[in-house]
């Protein structure tokens, strides 16, 4: 779980840490799985001890210069064939990801600290063959052969379902 509590902004004065920009910017993102021995790893290997440590410090322990990050991400986009990309699309990707699992408006807006519906829809992209498999539910709809949500988690035979 990601408790998210502060942000860094660039200020002409230099570095400033201030809390979220709204309320809902406030909140605990809970980590998919699969993700988390990256995130042990980095924890054990590079993060700064404590509550208020920083997970990726920069090596002299102070924030991350955006140069320090753009060292690793430039390659790692040319690499990966997106040239194009910015850094911010990570989370633009991550959003459509999540809404692609069939999150809701408002687990979505929840997950990426949005307080308007407004700035969280702009994530609800249609992702590429999204149509058929939705068109392919709806035949499944009208046949019976839905799985309801509560049952997804075991297998169920249809002759149990007597309701």
């Amino acid at each position: 779980m990601i408790h998210v509590r502060r942000r860094v902004v660039r200020t002409s004065e230099g570095r400033q840490v201030k809390g979220p920009k709204s309320d809902a910017g406030r909140r605990d993102v809970a980590m998919p799985p699969h993700q988390m021995p990256a995130v042990t790893d980095q924890l054990q290997e590079h993060a700064q001890a404590g509550r208020n440590g920083l997970v990726f410090p920069a090596r002299h322990g102070g924030h991350l210069a955006p140069a320090t990050l753009y060292r690793v991400f430039y390659p790692a986009r040319e690499a990966a064939g997106r040239p194009d990309l910015r850094f911010y699309d990570l989370r633009h990707t991550g959003a459509v990801l999540a809404a692609s699992t069939g999150a809701t408006l408002a687990e979505l807006m929840a997950r990426l600290g949005h307080s308007t519906p407004g700035a969280a829809m702009r994530y609800q992209h249609a992702a590429q063959d999204r149509d058929r498999a939705i068109a392919a539910a709806l035949s499944q709809l009208v046949t019976g052969n839905v799985t309801p949500i509560s049952a997804a988690k075991r297998p169920r035979n249809r002759t149990e379902d007597t309701t």
